[in-house]
This record gives structure tokens, sequence and C-alpha cells, in this order.
């Protein structure tokens, strides 16, 4: 059940990076349009959807990465003080009851949705002669497919919590700059980012 959970946050986290170029494409694409609509006085009709697009499809294939880091919002307040098994049966239940159903109801709808706008060739309707959607709506049965399968992935975690009383280990990612820590890496206290500040403002000892 080890290797399985491994296999899937290994798939998931390559899916997640590889579309997280997009966000380059998405920057160079905005630089771009600044440019040609207040430099060339040449603005692009397909801008403003083409943007959105870029991020709808980031956005959506982050979801499975995110869960298999265990990043998506959660309410912390009472769950954080439960012991492990209880927090693996609550997750195991709302996995069952909610995320399955209503994961799998997004594939579903999602298939039907992109296989009308690919039979349709659909463009935007925003204005004449749009930029095709269809392609973009071929990605919602896709992120659904890999947010299903890291789903099911996260049941095993909470069967594995159950049986032994405490989580499997999260693969190591990118984490936050935890400050604190970083002080402690490079030796650096307080009193000297302090004095750092006085001299920054000018209100050091410059002698």
């Amino acid at each position: 059940m080890m290797a399985f959970i491994r296999f899937v946050d290994r798939l998931s986290t390559a899916v997640g990076k590889a579309f997280a170029w997009l966000i380059v494409a998405l920057t160079v694409h905005v630089c771009w349009e600044v440019m040609a609509r207040y430099l060339f006085h040449r603005p692009s009709a397909w801008a403003f959807d083409m943007q959105v697009m870029y991020y709808g499809v980031m956005f959506m294939m982050s979801g499975a990465y995110t869960l298999a880091k265990n990043g998506h919002v959660r309410g912390d307040i009472l769950y954080g003080f439960l012991r492990p098994r209880v927090q693996a049966g609550l997750d195991l239940a709302l996995y069952i009851v909610f995320f399955v159903p209503g994961v799998t109801a997004l594939v579903w709808a999602g298939w039907y949705y992109a296989g009308e706008s690919i039979a349709i060739r659909e463009h935007s309707s925003l204005m004449a002669n749009g930029p095709p959607i269809y392609p973009f709506k071929v990605f919602i049965p896709i992120a659904g497919a890999f947010l299903l399968l890291q789903g099911i992935a996260e049941i095993c975690r909470c069967v594995l919590c159950l049986r032994h009383g405490a989580w499997p280990r999260r693969a190591d990612d990118v984490e936050e700059v935890d400050v604190d820590k970083l002080k402690e890496m490079v030796q650096v206290k307080d009193e000297d980012i302090a004095e750092l500040d006085r001299y920054a403002t000018g209100q050091g000892n410059r002698s």
C-alpha cells in the first residue's frame, strides 16, 4: 500500500510542477500585452481570455499536487489537537462521504462538458472570432482524474494511520521560509538584525 501511495505522490508532484511553468508563460503574455497596448498601440483581442485559460489550467492541474502535500485549506482549530488515529478516522469518513462522490461527479460531468465543447469547436463568445476554449475544457476531467487518484492515495494513508497510530511520512518538497530556523542556520541573533536596521536607517554609530 505504501508503494502505491509513493507512486501517486510522485505522479501528482511531477504533474503539478510541470504545469506550474504556465506561470512563466502567463507572466510573459501579460508583459507582452502591456507593451503591445501602451507602447505599440496594438492590443490583442485574445489577451484576457488566454490569461484566464493559462491560470485556469495551472490552478486545476495543481489540485492533486496540493493534496499530495497536504496543502489544502483545513480547519485546524480542533483538528490539530486530535490524536492521529482520530484525525485519520475523520479524514477517512470525509473522503468517502464527500470527496470521492464529489470528484467522481466532477470527472463524469467534465467528460461530457469537454466532449460537447470539442464537438461544436467552441470558441469564446465575448468577442467576434474569439479564441477556441475547447482545449481548455479538456483539462477539467483530466484534472479531476488526477485529483481522484490522489484522493485514493490519501484514503490509503488514512488506513495506514489507523493501523499504526501515526501518519506515514510525506515526501519532502519546497517549503515556506522559516525565519527562526534560517537565523539559526546562519547564526544571526535578533540583536544583530536590530543593529543592522539602525545602520540602514542612519541611526547607528558609524564611527
